[in-house]
């Protein structure tokens, strides 16, 4: 296995306009898990620094320097932001790559989206919004909207950057300030990015990065009466202890969580199109990413052809470093969450079902210090199965089969995720009815994994609360305000002198 050496990296937070180190100086170590070396090593957080980061954006706030900035403004940084991006793209790719180990053309792909949002939402910020009514006479009344004040955004690692982007997008053009925690295992390119707000002259307190453990610094964002919204894409777990902890100074809360999303497959689909796309929803980042296809769903009649044709491709996807070339699939994204992996298709046997393909830890040529894990899918599963059930967050499949439409929409529906689905047919009728009755917030026919800075995202059921991304991501980050104008100031006279 070839990889590129780097000199390790030393992450310091961003708390009022300065680079600073934690209260305690302590310092976790980042590896890269296509090497198990360590890349860089991060400040590690603590309740006092994130107690300063939230009262360096509340004073932002509630001093206006960011919040009474003209639009045209706050869209022309977005806008100076996104172009440095793309100046430093090259470099955003490798290290999201070194920090992930998700394949480099993952990584390009996700730092050109990443431009492409923060040039979304410069667009948004300064187009029409509000309404005004006709009430009655003498009275005219509007509705404004008005950014939330200051904004918990706390990120996973499976986008590092992007996901960043999706929440600091829209927040910072609504006109909010925020404190941000990224990721304790992928906080790399998201430092790079508040180097970037520096550069482009974002005024200090606004935008704030504090580093850490979620249960000390996430908790303490979401704990504090000063932060006004938290808004975390994560794992149901967490998220629903994120709502626990923000119900006591009642935040306004926005939620992306987990997924088991079904991929239904019928008989009249295009055959090699839907095994591709299967392959596709599955193992792209390694399983890593919340809205996989990891329930795939086949019509009987195609369902050994379908299973011999998956098990054979999968075989084939080349495992590699992501900074490899020619590799498909990278590793996993930390120790721990290779052994949560392997302990699931441990499961998986245990309770029966059927390995076709994968099932090991890849540890040949060079890779057993890395974490890498074969493309895997099961056969012979049934529905209460936990690894059709619970979330793996692996390249780990379920492959079912269905006999009608019915069962195919009732297995699909079977769990309590929302987040995704899709529906591979050439009966277009067909398709759109059960894409309808699908219970999931993203859906695509004949497709699947294409995401849009112009389309909401999120869930349904346990997989979440609000939405990303589109107008609808950028109005979470909003309060709305009605305003009634008297036009004829005179006495009311409801009481009698």
């Amino acid at each position: 296995m070839v990889e590129v050496k780097v000199d390790t990296l030393e992450l310091n937070m961003y708390i009022d306009g300065q680079w600073t180190k934690s209260s305690n100086n302590d310092m976790r170590s980042v590896i890269n898990p296509a090497t198990g070396e360590e890349i860089a090593r991060a400040s590690e957080g603590t309740v006092e620094d994130a107690k300063k980061a939230i009262q360096a954006a509340r004073n932002a706030f509630d001093t206006g320097v960011w919040s009474e900035v003209p639009a045209t403004e706050r869209a022309n940084f977005l806008l100076k932001v996104a172009d440095k991006i793309d100046e430093h793209a090259e470099e955003l790719a490798r290290l999201e790559t070194l920090d992930n180990g998700k394949p480099l053309r993952e990584a390009e792909a996700d730092i050109a989206d990443a431009a492409a949002c923060f040039r979304y939402y410069a667009g948004i910020v300064t187009k029409p919004d509000g309404e005004t009514y006709h009430v009655a006479d003498p009275m005219q009344a509007m509705v404004v909207r008005e950014p939330v004040g200051v904004c918990g955004l706390i990120v996973p690692w499976n986008f590092p950057l992007l996901m960043s982007v999706w929440k600091l997008a829209p927040a910072l053009a609504a006109g909010n300030t925020v404190v941000f925690k990224p990721s304790e295992v992928t906080p790399i390119t998201p430092t790079k990015l508040f180097e970037i707000f520096e550069e482009a002259g974002l005024p200090k307190g606004v935008a704030n990065m504090v580093m850490g453990a979620g249960n000390i610094v996430g908790d303490a964002i979401t704990e504090s009466p000063d932060v006004d919204m938290i808004s975390f894409t994560g794992g149901t777990k967490t998220g629903k202890h994120i709502m626990k902890k923000a119900a006591d100074t009642m935040k306004k809360v926005s939620l992306e969580l987990g997924g088991k999303s079904p991929n239904i497959i019928f008989a009249d689909a295009d055959f090699e199109v839907a095994v591709d796309f299967a392959l596709f929803g599955i193992y792209c980042g390694a399983g890593q990413v919340c809205s996989a296809g990891s329930r795939i769903l086949v019509e009987e009649s195609i369902y050994e052809r379908f299973v011999n044709r998956f098990a054979e491709r999968a075989k084939q996807i080349k495992v590699g470093s992501g900074l490899a070339e020619g590799t498909e699939m990278g590793p996993l994204v930390s120790q721990q969450h290779l052994e949560k992996v392997l302990n699931y298709i441990e499961i998986g046997k245990e309770e029966g079902a059927r390995v076709i393909c994968g099932g090991n830890r890849i540890t040949e040529n060079g890779y057993d210090k890395g974490y890498f894990v074969e493309p895997t899918a099961f056969v012979d599963v049934d529905q209460n199965m936990r690894i059709v059930q619970e979330e793996i967050f692996g390249p780990v499949a379920v492959i079912q089969k269905f006999r009608t439409e019915e069962e195919a929409i009732q297995l699909a529906n079977g769990t309590k995720y929302g987040l995704a689905g899709a529906v591979f047919s050439n009966d277009g009728t067909k398709a759109l009815r059960v894409i309808k009755k699908l219970r999931s917030g993203i859906t695509w026919i004949n497709s699947y994994h294409p995401t849009y800075n112009e389309a909401p995202w999120g869930g349904y059921k346990e997989s979440g609360i609000g939405r990303s991304l589109g107008t609808y991501g950028f109005d979470e980050f909003q309060e709305i305000k009605q305003i009634n104008i008297n036009l004829q100031v005179e006495p009311v006279q409801w009481f009698e002198k």
